[in-house]
């Protein structure tokens, strides 16, 4: 570990475009202050004259805000155990509870505005850049209930929304598991973290014991972790009710402006395309030369031997050369975000673990890595760098209430810049190399569609047997969930009972029809991707994408870069990718 004085300021952050000093931070901090207790005289009475001004002044603090809050998370991120930046952190989470207090009553007060009313400002010029919440609001209008329903909403929602903090508590502070012993007799703890990695051992007892151990602490629980789901399926779709929609997955899709078709596009895509997964489950039997394999051998990795090591700089202009086909404007973002403090590189005491890109509108985005020379954090770079330059070119092109793009299209960039970096070094590397990176896209695959699309199919059947009146108990969403494992992976693999109970263990469960945008992300991207490889024209159409923002709703920016996940194209070519990569595989072989 580097000590963060010996880090070249090149290789730090750069923040005095956010704040020259503490001092410029504490003045913002106090006209912001002054700002939220002028908002707070709008209300009742907002009106199409005076509407224009709260809403300007509710951007400007907005952007106060964010300015505030991501200066002090990056101070505090660079060093978590400096009392300082706490104290930092700890007066802009005041202030954020402040304004979201304080701005409150903007949207309920817009919301009981005559629809015509709000259609006339939505199109005025004066409204120009708030017409996508003007819509939004419209939209809404008629799941939006009286005044007094709201209120009584909000306040049930103080205890009927912890379903997901019960789960978060018990999975990370209350769930302990037992130790496993490997194949050599040695007592191994086990953890979440732990976990993952003793699935990649070639230990096959290590790898076994600790599925079963793993498995046995949820199962142990099994009625608890159940039926605290169960009551958040039940609330979900209650809630989906008393809004006047048909379905939960009705509510959930139409809270993200996503249109119902692109879920049933990927579940029957997906779904017409297991045959392709099963045979790569058979495949990956044959490579790891095995009579059986289990549920617990499908992280084993059939390939070894190869490591891309490097230095961050040389990494880097790796990256560059990998991403050359999106054009000399992108590559010469990349270099200004190398050259100009945007990246915090490496690894120092009390850092934030882990990777990110936050972005202020004013500014330039802002990365965080603890780089160390290896594949996974090449792969790192260019992912969060994807993140970083489609916030760039989203705030440079739309008006702040416009500029921030929504979390179904949010991976998309990232993932482009993955899929052309391993295409890159896919045509670079030696045979070993090739087996390793292809088997990387083939599990690409696997884990981010294949796996995500049975989690959605298996929540959809959890909310649509509550809603048409069957009773839900942990034996009957696990006799479901073994049904889908075995469907989605077939016969060449052992489905070892234990993976029936995987349901009770997948947090994002708690936040519904979520994990639907994993797969469509990855989609979207393997199809941009193909596109800017076969054609450098198509370069153009992929930065308006880039550049929209939450100006047209997320499908619709995606078809900006000719993906309309409203046809079945897109899957189709993301699964033929899937199927050409898994036969270079074992030609490889």
């Amino acid at each position: 570990m580097i000590n963060r004085k010996d880090v070249p300021l090149n290789r730090q952050w750069e923040l005095d475009s956010i704040f020259k000093s503490e001092e410029d931070f504490d003045l913002l901090y106090i006209e912001t202050e002054k700002l939220i207790g002028e908002i707070k005289e709008f209300e009742g009475n907002l009106d199409p004259c005076s509407s224009l001004d709260c809403l300007k002044l509710s951007t400007k603090l907005n952007l106060n805000v964010s300015r505030l809050y991501v200066y002090a998370m990056l101070k505090h991120d660079q060093n978590t155990g400096e009392s300082k930046s706490q104290a930092l952190m700890g007066r802009v989470e005041m202030l954020i509870t402040k304004l979201y207090g304080a701005l409150a009553f903007i949207e309920p007060e817009l919301s009981d505005f005559e629809e015509s009313v709000l259609v006339n400002m939505a199109s005025s010029k004066d409204y120009l850049d708030f017409s996508v919440l003007l819509e939004d609001i419209i939209r809404n209008k008629k799941h939006i209930l009286s005044k007094k329903e709201e209120e009584l909403i909000a306040e049930i929602s103080a205890f009927s929304d912890g379903f997901r903090d019960v789960f978060s508590v018990f999975n990370n502070a209350d769930l302990k598991f037992e130790n496993v012993l490997d194949g050599k007799g040695n007592s191994m703890p086990l953890t979440h973290g732990t976990y993952s990695l003793y699935l990649e051992s070639k230990d096959e007892t290590l790898r076994k014991n600790a599925f079963f151990s793993y498995y046995k602490g949820f199962i142990g629980h099994r009625n608890t972790i159940g039926m605290n789901y169960i009551s958040a399926v039940k609330k979900d779709c209650t809630y989906s009710k008393i809004r006047k929609f048909s379905s939960a997955l009705e509510k959930a899709l139409f809270n993200e402006n996503v249109d119902k078709q692109v879920y049933q596009n990927l579940i029957e895509s997906v779904r017409k395309n297991t045959p392709k997964m099963h045979e790569y489950v058979r495949y990956r039997k044959n490579a790891l030369q095995t009579n059986e394999m289990h549920m617990y051998d499908m992280y084993l990795p059939i390939s070894e031997g190869f490591e891309l090591s490097m230095e961050y700089e040389e990494a880097y202009e790796l990256i560059c050369e990998a991403l050359a086909p999106l054009g000399e404007e992108y590559v010469s973002l990349l270099k200004r975000a190398f050259n100009e403090g945007w990246i915090d590189v490496y690894e120092t005491e009390n850092k934030r673990s882990g990777a990110y890109s936050v972005s202020i509108y004013e500014t330039h985005p802002y990365v965080l890595l603890n780089y160390t020379k290896t594949t996974h954090d090449i792969f790192t770079i260019a992912h969060e760098m994807g993140h970083a330059i489609h916030s760039y070119m989203s705030n440079r092109a739309q008006c702040p209430e416009k500029a921030e793009y929504k979390i179904f299209v949010a991976e998309v960039a990232s993932t482009v810049n993955e899929v052309l970096l391993l295409k890159y070094l896919i045509e670079k590397v030696d045979s070993k190399g090739r087996d390793f990176l292809l088997n990387y896209y083939v599990n690409m695959f696997r884990t981010t569609i294949f796996r995500q699309v049975m989690f959605a199919e298996f929540e959809k059947f959890a909310h649509d047997s509550y809603e048409e009146g069957k009773p839900l108990t942990p034996d009957f969403l696990s006799e479901e969930y073994y049904r889908l494992n075995k469907e989605y992976y077939g016969d060449g693999v052992i489905h070892d009972e234990q993976i029936a109970s995987e349901w009770l263990r997948i947090p994002h469960f708690y936040t519904p029809f979520y994990v639907y945008k994993y797969a469509t992300g990855l989609t979207a991207a393997v199809n941009i991707a193909q596109n800017i490889l076969k054609d450098n024209s198509f370069v153009p159409k992929y930065f308006d994408m880039l550049s929209a923002g939450c100006s047209l709703s997320p499908v619709d920016v995606l078809k900006l870069a000719d993906v309309d996940l409203s046809s079945t194209d897109p899957f189709k070519n993301a699964m033929d990718d899937f199927e050409i990569a898994v036969e270079k595989l074992k030609k490889n072989k």
